[in-house]
């Protein structure tokens, strides 16, 4: 079968978000989806940031799709079992089979063996895709997920789908013709700050990091301050907690598990939802623990596309590790925002008092992202409460934030 036909039996299932990191044996599905009209493809630097995508897309309403190896499940396994598997969230997975029947090379074939096993140890359904079952086979998929509200799983083996180059499906030639984002010129790709400077090592300003002087509850109150009705994404540890007790709010989306992947599930939201703003309040631990998410933001996510300009990334940096004692973070020495805005934010800056935190982030939503905001606190927390909520009733309430919306299946920017 043809990546174009296998894509067409998915788009005909209602899947309208592909996600993934790829592999050779999906390389025409992939290129096919690189240039579709309609089905948006966001290449992951890695699995779990697929899966955590994935979610993100889902609970703004769109119908998720994951593509990855098999060696995938591996890098993935905390995010299905902590986020996807926890929240009840569902999601189609395509996994390819390398390793398959013993025969491929050495770094495959213990995962080979053990794929099917894997799947059913972490309780994610799946078929063994076939050329004469595919329809049936995803038509599963997408009944069976809904019906769990979980992922499930279709392993593709050897032999089912054409496995011809990106180049030869008219593929990566035809996404960079297009401009958006393998032909951006430096003009219209780059930062504003740094049009025109010659060089991106040469920022406008000094931007010097600055001293804390406040403590991350003193910042959580002035972010939210500068809210109204905006999804927030929350990183794991008591951002969650500190914020919880700061405002709760019906669009705040509590994260228990998965540390690291607020950040992509922040992704997700924004781009199924391209026409409110997206906060991720994320901290300075969970934030390096997936730092690829910062050039999939800034070099436009979605392929042949632009960036996502309603998301504001908001990291609170207190240089610590602070729910498991304290321990020093390798962001003490490290400008994080330097690295966001080298990544392609367009505005990346670092802000330490409350007022200033408050105008940025007010400044902020109000468009013209993907904005990037340090906020430079010190390592005092505030006793808080574990979110009462259990996950499902999270997942919800945050959904429900999104339900009526007048164009749900806008296409993405």
């Amino acid at each position: 079968m043809t990546g174009a036909a296998f894509a067409a039996l998915l788009e005909a299932e209602g899947y309208d978000f592909f996600t993934g990191v790829p592999c050779s044996m999906i390389a025409s599905l992939i290129a096919t989806l690189e240039t579709h009209p309609r089905l948006p493809y966001v290449p992951a630097v890695r699995e779990d940031v697929a899966v955590g995508l994935a979610a993100g897309a889902w609970l703004a309403g769109r119908r998720p799709m994951v593509l990855m190896q098999n060696s995938g499940l591996g890098t993935s396994l905390n995010a299905l079992v902590s986020l996807s598997l926890m929240y009840r969230l569902p999601a189609l997975l395509l996994v390819t089979w390398r390793g398959h029947g013993g025969k491929d090379a050495p770094e495959h074939l213990l995962m080979g063996e053990i794929s099917p096993r894997l799947l059913e140890m972490i309780r994610i359904p799946h078929r063994i895709l076939s050329a004469r079952t595919v329809a049936d086979d995803i038509a599963w998929g997408r009944s069976e997920s809904e019906r769990l509200s979980q992922p499930v799983a279709l392993l593709l083996p050897p032999g089912v789908l054409e496995t011809g180059t990106a180049e030869a499906a008219g593929g990566r030639g035809a996404v960079a013709g297009r401009g958006a984002v393998a032909g951006r010129g430096a003009a219209e790709g780059e930062p504003s700050e740094y049009r025109n400077r010659g060089r991106l090592s040469e920022p406008l300003s000094a931007d010097r990091t600055p001293t804390p002087s406040i403590s991350r509850f003193e910042a959580l109150r002035a972010a939210v301050a500068a809210l109204t009705a905006e999804p927030v994404v929350h990183a794991n540890g008591y951002i969650c907690r500190e914020s919880f007790s700061v405002k709760d709010r019906m669009e705040n989306f509590y994260m228990i598990g998965s540390m690291g992947m607020a950040s992509a599930i922040g992704l997700g939201v924004a781009l199924a939802a391209p026409d409110r703003p997206t906060v991720v309040f994320d901290g300075d631990g969970n934030l390096l623990m997936s730092l690829g998410i910062l050039p999939m933001i800034g070099g436009g996510p979605v392929m042949g596309r632009g960036r996502p300009g309603n998301l504001v990334h908001v990291v609170f940096d207190n240089a610590l590790y602070g729910s498991t004692g304290n321990q020093a973070s390798p962001s003490r020495a490290v400008g994080l925002h330097h690295v966001a805005r080298a990544a392609g934010y367009e505005r990346a800056t670092a802000v330490a008092a409350a007022d200033e935190l408050r105008a940025t982030v007010a400044t902020a939503l109000a468009g013209g992202g993907p904005s990037f905001i340090l906020a430079r606190v010190t390592g005092e927390e505030q006793p808080a409460p574990r979110i009462p909520y259990p996950p499902e009733e999270i997942r919800e309430r945050f959904r429900s934030c999104f339900r009526g919306s007048a164009s749900p299946r806008k296409t993405l920017p």
